[in-house]
């Protein structure tokens, strides 16, 4: 693979959680359109995910929670006992047209990116991320676990060592859960502090190969390039992986109704690049979280842009700027006003600098002081 892949599809394209769920707006879509839209992917790198099979599901998922939400799909409807089992039909993980085939296409995409990065490249899947499912029930919004399902088709490809970086507003419950205290893992959360699901406490180390990192609201881009230089590329490079997985959910930026952190778009493009500057052969970029279907698509787009080296403009051309006005956000929590002009007219954010807080130097000096810090997980 000599260019980066994006995988997608045309699923997300109108699917949605529910008239009042979070996830009722288009993200992966608006990503699609706007990185075309700026002649940014052509057919050769673009390439429709497949919907995984159930079996393949099963190398982590139970199959007994694999049928039941295939039947929920067909069925339209859940028991009292599947709900409470299975955490199907409630609030948060609905009963909605495409639950099964959503979330099997987004694994199957994470499967097929393990077989493709067999022999190295890089690949963007933003429909990816869905860091909290667990093997036999749904949990966050997430039905299936697509970084676990993408880690262990990573190493069924040959990469024995995975450095997996979630910087999510929400800690990667799911994942842990998966990884904790396999010594050929490094897994590295930062995350808000008493932010649902209120795991990834500085004290879990999950047997020595976590380092969760939750941090204060207002967390801004001077803090995160602190966290980026001090803690995630030491550790990463020092354990040296065969293969990088970022979790590079858009919840984290101030505009998002799901946290109070205080990031700007450049905040994430910044950790991808100075992950990408290690040179690990194989890197892996997924979606996850991310609400605000304006900031999440420029985020995204921007992702795609910093992987093939693309030149972000100040200001975007008709076309692309046509996709963002073309989005409607019904029933938006906290914006109680119009759009910012720039959520149409630029892909980068202002820079959100601030002072690096004692709380944030604090719990890094903890972290550091770490031997996963250096890359030295425990066998």
């Amino acid at each position: 693979m000599t260019r980066p892949l994006f995988l997608g599809s045309e699923i997300y394209r109108g699917s949605s959680y529910g008239a009042w769920h979070p996830l009722r707006v288009p993200r992966v879509s608006t990503v699609m359109d706007l990185a075309r839209a700026m002649g940014w992917l052509g057919p050769e790198q673009y390439r429709t995910s497949p919907r995984a099979k159930p079996h393949a599901l099963t190398i982590w998922h139970t199959p007994d929670y694999v049928a039941a939400l295939s039947r929920a799909e067909a069925a339209q409807e859940v028991s009292d006992e599947t709900r409470a089992r299975h955490a199907l039909g409630t609030v948060a993980n609905p009963v909605y047209p495409e639950m099964y085939r959503r979330p099997a296409t987004a694994a199957g995409a994470s499967l097929l990116a393990g077989e493709l990065l067999a022999q190295g490249g890089v690949i963007h899947h933003p429909g990816g991320g869905t860091h909290h499912g667990f093997p036999d029930r749904a949990g966050g919004f997430c039905y299936l676990n697509d970084p676990v399902l993408a880690m262990l088709s990573l190493r069924r490809a040959g990469a024995r060592r995975i450095a997996y970086v979630d910087i999510d507003a929400h800690h990667s419950d799911g994942v842990e859960h998966a990884f904790a205290g396999d010594p050929e893992t490094l897994l590295i959360s930062v995350h808000e502090e008493r932010r649902w699901p209120f795991t990834g406490a500085l004290e879990e180390d999950g047997g020595g190969n976590c380092l969760n990192l939750p941090v204060p609201r207002g967390f801004n881009d001077s803090e995160m390039a602190e966290v980026c230089a001090r803690l995630i590329l030491p550790a990463v490079a020092g354990f040296a992986p065969d293969a990088i997985v970022l979790q590079c959910g858009a919840d984290a930026v101030t505009e998002d109704p799901l946290s109070r952190l205080a990031l700007s778009n450049n905040a994430h493009w910044d950790v991808l690049r100075g992950l990408m500057a290690l040179g690990c052969p194989r890197l892996l970029v997924l979606g996850g979280g991310g609400y605000n279907p304006w900031s999440v698509g420029r985020l995204w787009t921007g992702v795609w842009a910093v992987l093939n080296g693309h030149e972000i403009p100040e200001r975007l051309p008709e076309g692309a700027e046509a996709v963002l006005r073309g989005l409607s956000w019904e029933n938006p929590p906290r914006l109680g006003r119009a759009p910012a002009a720039h959520w149409f007219t630029t892909l980068r954010d202002a820079p959100r600098p601030g002072p690096v807080r004692a709380e944030v130097t604090e719990r890094l000096a903890v972290l550091t002081a770490r031997p996963a810090a250096r890359g030295a997980v425990p066998e």
